[in-house]
């Protein structure tokens, strides 16, 4: 087991580390390597490291709601107001609708299946815009509408109500499944407390985040990597073109779904168009839940699990690339050097 974890530590850092210069996501890096060292490929992870690969996301989960939990700043969210609030849930909405529609269709799926794998796409993911927009807000770009603001505010909901809506979805499916799993009252737990550390006690709340932020730096390798471990390659091949057509039907909708939430305010054109751009892309949830259908033994499970990861494969780079290219010609302000 050692010796897994030392070239996941190793090659994930090294994959992650390139795509970083190359200033795509290094998460996308770190997915790769869990392909390389997987069973369906080189396999080269010990059998009882991917025993447990399981438990360990579970870990990375309660982790990212506890990161939630203490960043999470109420105050924001009614600074920005009722756009903030729509943006928690109303784009989540959209997008698992148009997998309930979609999905039965290309992959012949129940509707209850369809709603969990939309479940599974639907969360933005922070490891990608916080950074980003935390820039913005350093450089200046959307101050007048408090544009990086508002993505950081529904974005930092809007895990949390997915994870809420997947674990209702997949107790309907297969209730007697579920004891293994944290259940919903424990999610919320979770992230309640960070929350209230938050509110109450800012300056722990401060230093428990750093120890947090710390405890990620390992646990996102591990969580990355053991979600690219379990993809069997011979089915994604088999079925990727029908999971993109999944990813790219539900990604417009839901970029339908934050146009809506802006509607009736003062955010210009362009400014909207962003946020709909920022909202896209997908990774810290989908790699933590997107095998449980699969360790569930739910009939769906290897399709869920399959258009999760491409969800991260394209979503990830397209949303970063976007933000990267596009903040200075549809936001407002003259940027601080």
């Amino acid at each position: 087991m050692l010796t897994s974890l030392a070239l996941i530590f190793l090659l994930g850092l090294l994959l992650g580390w390139i795509f970083n210069k190359l200033r795509l996501p290094s998460l996308l890096g770190m997915i790769i390597t869990g392909i390389i060292l997987s069973p369906y490929a080189l396999n080269l992870l010990d059998e009882s490291l991917l025993n447990i690969s399981a438990d360990l996301r579970q870990l990375a989960l309660v982790i990212i709601l506890t990161r939630a939990g203490l960043s999470l700043d109420i105050g924001d969210l009614k600074k920005v107001g009722r756009p903030a609030i729509l943006m928690c849930f109303l784009p989540a909405c959209f997008e698992i609708l148009a997998v309930i529609l979609i999905a039965p269709k290309i992959f012949g799926l129940s509707i209850l299946e369809a709603a969990i794998m939309g479940s599974v796409l639907a969360a933005v993911s922070p490891a990608v815009i916080v950074p980003r927009m935390i820039k913005l807000i350093e450089e200046g770009y959307g101050k007048e509408h408090s544009i990086p603001q508002l993505i950081l505010a529904g974005a930092s909901v809007d895990d949390v109500f997915v994870i809420v809506m997947f674990t209702a979805f997949t107790s309907l499916e297969l209730e007697s499944q579920l004891k293994g799993i944290v259940p919903i009252s424990g999610l919320l737990a979770i992230m309640s407390v960070g929350i209230i550390i938050k509110q109450k006690y800012n300056i722990l709340g401060k230093r428990l985040s750093g120890k947090y932020n710390k405890l990620w730096v390992g646990a996102e390798v591990l969580l990355f990597v053991l979600v690219g471990a379990t993809v069997d390659l011979s089915y994604a091949f088999k079925t990727g073109v029908s999971a993109i057509i999944v990813v790219i039907g539900a990604l417009a909708i839901r970029m339908l779904g934050v146009y809506i939430c802006l509607i009736r305010t003062k955010i210009t054109v362009k400014e909207r168009i962003f946020c709909m751009l920022a909202y896209t892309p997908k990774a810290t949830v989908q790699a933590a839940i997107g095998s449980i259908p699969l360790s569930m033994g739910l009939a769906s499970g290897q399709q869920v699990l399959t258009v999760a990861v491409l969800s991260i494969l394209i979503t990830a780079p397209f949303g970063a690339i976007c933000v990267d290219k596009s903040y200075k010609k549809l936001l407002s302000g003259v940027g601080i050097v």
